[in-house]
């Protein structure tokens, strides 16, 4: 988006808000959240200043400052008014090559700034086919959250399974795939970070998601939300998927 797009989305965003609020949704129970270009993020944290809309920024660097022209540093993304930011997600792992150990080292300075994280994995087509996904998620995870409290990672870490076939491709993952996944992962939260801590900590799916399928993916017991993509674009379909996500906020 331009920053004329930018505005209008986060004006019709306050009115989504607000739309569901009237519809007897207690505050809270749907969290939503933007993500913006580093470009437009105190822009956007100003459109959506006075609600519980929360901003984040799409990376951010693991050092806490030096000569690295052209990045972001986590306390800078903090000091634009965002509470949130996004590492290891796909396009960053394939794109500009991070790996497992970079990864980690930009979650634990976002957690040092003060930011909460949406620590993203999963697997590639081809690690799919070889039988390959579960081995490739458990190693990410662990790289990701290993050590980390059990009270960080529920009230700070928020676990985003993005099969990287599914993102942009039109397919997603049936939500048998996605439920079998975000099942394995809570199931390895809770020997990395006791069982409570594991129940409680957010698992998105992301990975073409649309209103087609997303009231799907909710009726699965492990999948808590959704970090959305290329339907995020368009308004109308964005505001679709937050309708949809509503009886599954009330029946839980």
């Amino acid at each position: 988006m331009d920053r004329a797009k930018a505005r209008e989305f986060c004006a019709s965003l306050r009115g989504l808000e607000a739309e569901l609020q009237k519809d007897g949704l207690p505050p809270g129970a749907i969290r939503l959240g933007l993500c913006p270009p580093f470009v437009y993020l105190a822009e956007v944290v100003a459109a959506l200043a006075g609600t519980r809309i929360a901003v984040g920024g799409q990376t951010c660097r693991p050092e806490a400052q030096g000569a690295f022209t052209g990045e972001t540093s986590a306390r800078m993304v903090k000091d634009a008014g965002a509470s949130h930011v996004i590492v290891g997600h796909s396009e960053r792992r394939r794109l500009f090559g991070e790996g497992d150990a970079e990864i980690r080292a930009r979650l634990d300075a976002a957690l040092a700034a003060g930011l909460d994280v949406i620590f993203c994995l999963g697997e590639t087509l081809d690690e799919r086919n070889a039988s390959r996904t579960d081995e490739v998620v458990l190693r990410q995870l662990e790289a990701g959250v290993r050590g980390l409290p059990g009270d960080t990672l529920v009230n700070h870490v928020t676990i985003a399974y993005e099969p990287v076939w599914a993102i942009g491709t039109g397919i997603v993952a049936t939500p048998a795939q996605a439920q079998q996944v975000h099942a394995l992962l809570r199931r390895q939260l809770g020997e990395l970070a006791g069982q409570d801590a594991a129940a409680r900590t957010t698992i998105q799916y992301g990975g073409s998601v649309k209103p087609e399928n997303i009231a799907d993916l909710f009726a699965s017991p492990d999948v808590d939300g959704a970090l959305v993509g290329g339907a995020s674009l368009e308004f109308p379909l964005f505001a679709a998927i937050v309708r949809l996500a509503a009886p599954a906020a009330k029946a839980r």
